[in-house]
């Protein structure tokens, strides 16, 4: 049981159009919106008409519309045929307001990392142009 506080049930909100906020804005709850559409082209926009891009789910039987749908949805993570699935090696982050850089896996050690390149000549030095 639940302590005092707002709570709400998981809920399914049906018959709603991208201008609402309940769409377009983050929403940290058990909440689902559904938007049917009809081509790749309205699916597409739905799923791009939003501030934030951190993740998608895509729901096909078609692996060529997937391909196509994961290089054109702008979100840092893509599922296909699953969701909330793949192991800490796997770089996590948004496109659009989520901002910039990743966590997890080799890219974020890599932000926490300076390279630098070293070239070091032992000895006498061989001219690099010959004459």
């Amino acid at each position: 049981m639940a302590g005092p506080g707002l709570f709400l049930q998981p809920t399914l909100f049906t018959d709603v159009g991208s201008d609402l906020s309940i769409v377009s804005d983050e929403i940290f709850g058990p909440v689902l919106c559904i938007q049917p559409f009809d081509s790749f082209e309205e699916g597409l926009a739905i799923a791009n008409h939003t501030s934030y891009g951190l993740a998608a789910s895509i729901w096909t039987q078609n692996l060529e519309t997937a391909l196509r749908a994961w290089r054109e949805v702008k979100a840092g993570r893509v599922w296909v045929n699953t969701t909330i699935t793949g192991g800490p090696e796997m770089p996590i982050g948004g496109f659009k307001q989520l901002g910039f850089g990743r966590e997890t896996g080799l890219y974020d050690v890599e932000e926490y990392t300076e390279i630098k390149s070293v070239q070091i000549q032992i000895g006498p030095r061989k001219p690099w142009v010959v004459k």
